[in-house]
């Protein structure tokens, strides 16, 4: 008679945050085939499938401990990603009572960027096994942009756009900050994620999904009905359309990185976010200063400048970039995202109780369908899938006759192949 015996992988770790358990081995071993055997020689056969089995359930409970810490971490990511892109938003329109310069601003939080890949590498330094230079280190991330590195060929065609483009998102929405209140700018800025998805589904060919043409239908319905809430106004449709620009200019950034870039890993996106900062710091310093001496963005003295908001706006900044760039590594990217539309609730709550906003009918449904629509672009590709199989397992227990029948002739199938070897999979 053939015996199966299944031996579990131990479950391990590696830099990345999946963790999987790897296949059962099967071992066929031939024996005699002795007849009237007694139930003794067929104790230890039993003692090892009990002991397999305990083996399974070991495993699938660490893979269950590890899928719970990683939820908690989601939690925990959700509430800092709400809190730094809400307080930021909040803190900028609090700093152009007393400086309105949002060219200024933007310049001075973009120059923080130069701190990604310090930030990046004392990391790199506490968790990893082999600790390599900071000069190691960053001749290994050049190679994400050739064999060269970066010379200057690929600075001005590589680097130099995406920092443009960098500069225009933000300088767009701290713009519109400046004309309409933190809740419209917040819910209007989640249209870019349909942007995106229009723009690869152009551009990259991307697979069509009826649901995220539904969800972009909604975001342009939430922007007309945002624009209408107002009255059409010229201030409102202004501050509007430059939230709008805004979220596109993001779309045309992620979209144009994975065109010219592809996928960076932590390290080599921490020096590309460090190379904008950089060179924002170095080409772009004469623009604020040009502005205050044309009186455009003008201040009385350097004393008058509100240290501490601007400040505190460029560091918000700064740890929210941190969280939706490296946030991945500890917990799901949908648990990211959902942070950024709970800051419009957020938003909301606290321009109720410090601006006179008026949250009439109109603007409510445009924040709910733009919300609506951010959510169901977080949907998986195939999330169709699922539900039919959630759906036909929901029908078997509701039909126990044909569960039981289903569950007999499963039986009588491993009765009958209880001599193959078979491999299993256990991933999660």
């Amino acid at each position: 008679m053939k015996k199966h015996s299944a031996r579990v992988a131990p479950l391990s770790a590696c830099n990345s945050p999946v963790l999987t358990l790897t296949k059962v081995e099967g071992e066929d071993r031939t024996r005699e085939n002795v007849v009237g055997s007694t139930d003794a020689q067929s104790a230890p056969a039993a003692g090892t499938e009990s002991s397999s089995g305990r083996r399974r359930l070991h495993c699938c409970i660490k893979v269950t401990a590890v899928q719970v810490r990683k939820a908690l971490w989601g939690v925990a990511m959700v509430m800092c990603v709400c809190s730094s892109w809400a307080g930021s938003t909040q803190l900028a329109k609090l700093t152009f009572k007393q400086f309105d310069a949002p060219f200024t601003v933007t310049w001075f939080a973009t120059s923080w960027n130069c701190l990604f890949f310090p930030v990046y590498y004392i990391g790199h330094w506490c968790k990893s096994a082999e600790r390599q230079t900071a000069r190691q280190r960053l001749r290994e991330c050049c190679r994400f942009f050739g064999d060269e590195g970066l010379t200057p060929k690929v600075f001005f065609t590589k680097v130099a756009p995406f920092g443009l483009l960098w500069i225009l998102t933000n300088y767009l929405y701290l713009q519109a900050l400046r004309k309409i209140n933190t809740t419209d700018v917040s819910a209007l800025f989640c249209c870019n994620k349909a942007f995106v998805f229009l723009l690869s589904w152009i551009v990259l060919r991307d697979r069509f999904m009826g649901v995220r043409i539904v969800a972009a239908i909604l975001a342009i319905a939430g922007i007309v009905m945002m624009t209408y809430a107002d009255g059409f106004h010229s201030h409102s449709v202004i501050g509007i359309t430059l939230v709008v620009a805004s979220a596109s200019m993001s779309a045309l950034y992620k979209v144009l990185f994975k065109m010219v870039l592809g996928s960076a890993k932590f390290g080599e996106a921490a020096l590309f976010l460090s190379i904008v900062g950089s060179a924002n710091f170095v080409f772009i310093s004469f623009v604020p200063v040009i502005l205050y001496f044309t009186h455009v963005e003008y201040t009385g003295s350097f004393a008058d400048i509100p240290w501490a908001y601007l400040c505190g706006v460029a560091a918000l900044l700064f740890a929210f970039n941190i969280l939706v760039n490296f946030g991945i590594a500890i917990t799901y990217p949908t648990l990211i995202s959902l942070g950024i539309v709970l800051s419009v609730p957020v938003n909301a709550m606290v321009d109720f109780y410090t601006c006179d906003i008026n949250f009439n009918t109109v603007r409510l449904i445009a924040v709910f369908i733009i919300c609506l629509g951010f959510l169901m672009l977080l949907l998986p590709e195939d999330w169709d899938q699922c539900i039919i199989r959630l759906t036909t397992k929901l029908r078997k227990r509701d039909d126990p006759a044909e569960a039981a029948g289903e569950t007999a002739a499963n039986t009588s199938l491993n009765w009958r192949g209880r001599g193959r070897t078979s491999l299993s999979t256990y991933a999660r």
